[in-house]
């Protein structure tokens, strides 16, 4: 099932690249998966990871995710997909609001997504400086940072986990303690 949610994901995601970047967009998938998998073997958790932004990014639609991976997959997707027909701060509070009631397994997959975020952004801060912000839409850091640190609050029965720890460091990397 892993190697046909990662083989699914890659042909979805064909041709697009990481925002400001020139990094084959996969990458951020393959990523969220590896994380989730030293979290938990769970293969469905695993897939979802590598399948979290197809819903949202792409033409896959829920019922040909659900008919080829299953419903728990579809499900967990489906959970941490944004509706972009929002604003961006909408969608970001509806993020944090969600995870008030999320499964464990919800969390997981959310850290893992977040966290390949943050080393992502991390790395072109590092090389950027302040000008990291300026490939985003929403380009006010303290945006970014509400937005983040709101996330870890939310995850903070993951504490313990060392993606939880990463998180939290990457976050006083970027905005301070």
């Amino acid at each position: 099932m892993i190697q046909q949610a990662a083989r699914f994901a890659a042909k979805a995601h064909e041709g697009k690249m990481r925002k400001g970047s020139e990094i084959p967009y996969i990458v951020h998938p393959l990523e969220t998966a590896v994380i989730v998998s030293r979290m938990t073997e769970d293969p469905e958790l695993i897939s979802a990871a590598l399948l979290h932004d197809v819903l949202e990014d792409t033409e896959v639609t829920f019922e040909e995710l659900s008919e080829l991976f299953g419903k728990r997959v579809a499900d967990l997707v489906a959970a941490e997909s944004e509706d972009k027909r929002k604003t961006w701060k909408e969608r970001k509070q509806a993020t944090i609001e969600r995870l008030a009631s999320a499964s464990r397994e919800e969390k997981l997959l959310c850290l893992a997504d977040k966290l390949s975020n943050l080393r992502s952004t991390t790395a072109d801060y590092l090389l950027k400086g302040e000008a990291v912000w300026l490939k985003f839409r929403m380009r006010d850091k303290k945006e970014h940072e509400w937005y983040y640190r709101g996330v870890l609050e939310q995850l903070s029965d993951l504490s313990g986990e060392p993606a939880y720890e990463e998180y939290k460091e990457l976050l006083a990397l970027l905005f301070g303690r």
